[in-house]
């Protein structure tokens, strides 16, 4: 029986649809009749659907090393607590009296990302990192603009994520680029030469996307404070810094953290995600409501005085705040702490396995994350060939071609939650690949071999996309 939730009464209700007919609600050719449905038993059909299900790929039944994208493992223990009736019974909308607890467990996650980060206050409502940006930077806007200056400039490193650039544009700024110096990070004096009164923020990732720490961002704080800017921290690579260094610490005014990365919850199939943001006391009036604060040992929620509205509705994806709340729970301060010190183990492990057989621009420590490249490949194979050839190991390839500063760019990120055996076994396939580039280079050009599919046309694809039904077939 379906549930709605009345408005009125404050609470879930039984929903008895006038009719049992929904064929008006689709089109003419999409309803189908005198389908022929074949007469077949019950373990004959879970064992389609079970093979169909193989020839998926995700976190739990492979290696998943996305640089600057974190793809760890879900623990199921997430999945039990979001999928208690006790949370799932309740409603948006009901009265705060009976979501105490729904209260409690947001409250404890905006306390908790605050002293991860050390940033003042949060909120949770954006739905991804992207969202997170946006968010931080309405507030950049909202703040200039109760000053009564006129800032026009938002500074971004060449070596950023494409949302950077693209989240100042939405947001009426422009972009500057700023260049990296030849370590691979930032170059003080072309930031000096940069930083002007219309700038109104910079937005930095540290460690940034070549996954090397930005060790002067103190330095590059303080040039963007003297200015009267604000320095702004993308948070996707937050995974390298749990528990041992804290963005506030480093001067950052505004940080979002990608909870679907960094803290174990679901990515897929365009969400849901949680982009939390977190403010000094210089920002935190412009946060978006619902914040949630104990007041006399209640729980209740409120909107700061400044605040640039909602920017989702209700509490944000409150499954994925539930799924983030129980995988900080379940670590404790010492457990967050491995998180970063293991997954930046793994990356320098595996990164010193791969230096010496694949081309490295930056190289040296790294911290989650490192980027190789196709430079010296043999044979003339490329970073598309060798990511398509993992495919046939049973590897899901890294992110390929990014950042743009380094051509032919393998970003490999394997997270602290593989074993050694499977850094091993994937150091072993990417050394393998160079060995068949040198020998057989055609087998690598025509991977994959072993998958459903084989290598597909990605250049018709990207000039000929099928964006409608009517294009099927």
């Amino acid at each position: 029986m379906k549930t709605v939730f009345d408005r009125d009464k404050k609470k879930c209700a039984p929903y008895f649809p006038e009719s049992d007919d929904t064929s008006a609600l689709l089109s003419e050719k999409l309803l189908r009749k005198d389908v022929p449905l074949p007469d077949l038993p019950e373990n004959e059909v879970i064992r389609h659907y079970t093979e169909l299900s193989r020839k998926n790929f995700g976190v739990d039944n492979g290696f998943y090393p996305l640089g600057s994208c974190t793809m760890k493992y879900n623990p199921k223990i997430n999945e039990q607590i979001a999928g208690d009736p006790r949370f799932l019974g309740t409603h948006p909308l009901q009265d705060e009296e009976d979501v105490q607890g729904n209260l409690e467990v947001l409250h404890h996650l905006q306390e908790w990302l605050g002293n991860i980060t050390g940033m003042e206050a949060f909120t949770l409502q954006p739905a991804a990192g992207a969202h997170g940006e946006l968010t931080g930077l309405m507030m950049v806007k909202a703040y200039f603009e109760g000053r009564n200056e006129k800032r026009t400039k938002i500074i971004t490193p060449d070596s950023s994520h494409g949302t950077n650039p693209a989240t100042v544009a939405m947001c009426g700024f422009m972009p500057v680029s700023l260049k990296s110096d030849h370590r691979g990070r930032v170059d003080l004096g072309e930031l000096e030469s940069l930083l002007d009164e219309d700038v109104a923020a910079m937005m930095l990732t540290n460690p940034n996307t070549l996954g090397i720490f930005e060790s002067d961002i103190r330095k590059i704080a303080d040039a963007v404070h003297r200015r009267g800017a604000l320095i702004y921290s993308d948070g996707a690579n937050a995974n390298a810094l749990l528990g041992i260094s804290r963005y506030g610490d480093m001067g950052y005014d505004i940080t979002h953290l990608n909870l679907h990365k960094t803290f174990s919850t679901p990515h897929g199939g365009g969400g849901p995600g949680s982009g939390p943001v977190g403010v000094n006391g210089k920002l935190k009036d412009y946060l978006p409501g619902p914040l949630v604060e104990k007041t006399g040992g209640r729980y209740q929620t409120y909107t700061p005085k400044k605040s640039i509205g909602r920017m989702m509705g209700n509490f944000g994806n409150f499954g994925i705040l539930l799924r983030a709340y129980t995988y900080i729970r379940a670590l404790g301060r010492e457990g967050i702490v491995d998180v970063s010190r293991n997954a930046v183990l793994n990356a320098n492990w595996l990164r010193r396995k791969l230096e010496g057989h694949f081309h490295m621009k930056y190289s040296g420590l790294c911290k989650h994350e490192f980027v190789l490249d196709d430079t010296e490949m043999p044979g003339g194979v490329i970073t598309m060939d060798i990511a398509k050839r993992l495919l046939d190991f049973g590897f899901h390839p890294p992110t390929i071609y990014f950042p743009l500063i380094v051509p032919g760019a393998m970003m490999i990120e394997p997270t602290e939650t593989e074993s050694m055996e499977t850094l091993r076994s994937f150091a072993d396939a990417m050394m393998t690949i160079k060995k068949e580039a040198e020998e057989d280079p055609e087998l690598v050009k025509t991977a994959p071999h072993t998958t459903p599919l084989g290598r597909m046309d990605e250049v018709l694809a990207a000039r000929k996309p099928i964006l409608k039904y009517d294009d099927i077939g």
